[in-house]
């Protein structure tokens, strides 16, 4: 079931990203291309297949591991400007990209790779579980890096989800208000990461499921503001359009 969820969400990133090739050749909304490329990649890395080969292209000392949390870093930066464009959110826009911002992606880049330099890596694990299970220092430093992780993607989903609250809640059209929604939905699920440590083994599975849920909600969202894109610009002029169209 796990794989069937993490190869539906790549497919689905993957089309995505496959289907703004061409408005990236015409250079509109690059930044929708750059969104869906690295989520595809970073799902990719997730993949126990997919990452043993390219971690052993690195090294075999779970480099990709690393990497991974930096692509992640980059698409959840990329997709909160967005979605706080497109949906006229001055306050989450200024969080992001703001000083505060800022400094809680570097503190929080700092810590990732100073924990990852305190582990010892070797041997290609996706998920870290083969680093964890090495001894008790070990698997400490995998929690803390862990969370170090998951901290700067839930700083970005909570600083969008009262601009998206306001906007499930508005006059917008309602497919609008439905992507919105949905983008709620991810941007919730994401910060509830945060607890995973606290998620008994038994119900392990619930981590992939958060995830990939939160990812397949962001995808489906921005789908629904392309059809509602599509149907505005046949109704009216583009200078007529809600802001939340060019999401």
């Amino acid at each position: 079931m796990i794989e069937i969820l993490q190869w539906t969400t790549l497919a689905a990133c993957a089309a995505a990203a496959i289907w703004r090739i061409p408005s990236f050749r015409q250079k509109k909304n690059r930044s929708l291309f750059y969104i869906f490329a690295l989520l595809t990649l970073a799902i990719l890395l997730s993949i126990k297949g997919p990452y043993a080969t390219i971690d052993g292209l690195l090294g075999g000392i779970n480099v990709a591991n690393l990497l991974l949390r930096f692509i992640i870093f980059a698409a959840i930066y990329f997709l909160g400007i967005r979605i706080a464009r497109g949906f006229g959110d001055n306050t989450g826009l200024n969080l992001i990209r703001g000083r505060t911002g800022a400094l809680v992606l570097g503190l929080i880049s700092v810590a990732l790779v100073i924990l990852f330099a305190l582990m010892d890596t070797e041997g290609s694990s996706a998920g870290m579980a083969a680093v964890s299970a090495k001894d008790p220092r070990n698997a400490a430093l995998v929690e803390f890096y862990g969370a170090a992780g998951r901290a700067y993607p839930a700083y970005v989903c909570v600083a969008i989800l009262p601009g998206l609250l306001r906007a499930v809640g508005s006059t917008l059209p309602a497919q609008l208000r439905i992507s919105a929604l949905l983008m709620s939905i991810g941007a919730i699920a994401i910060p509830l990461s945060l607890l995973f440590p606290v998620i008994p083994p038994a119900v392990g599975f619930l981590r992939f499921i958060i995830n990939y849920t939160a990812i397949l909600c962001f995808v489906g969202g921005f789908v629904l503001v392309w059809v509602a894109k599509g149907q505005a610009a046949r109704k009216q002029p583009a200078s007529r359009r809600h802001p939340a169209a060019g999401a």
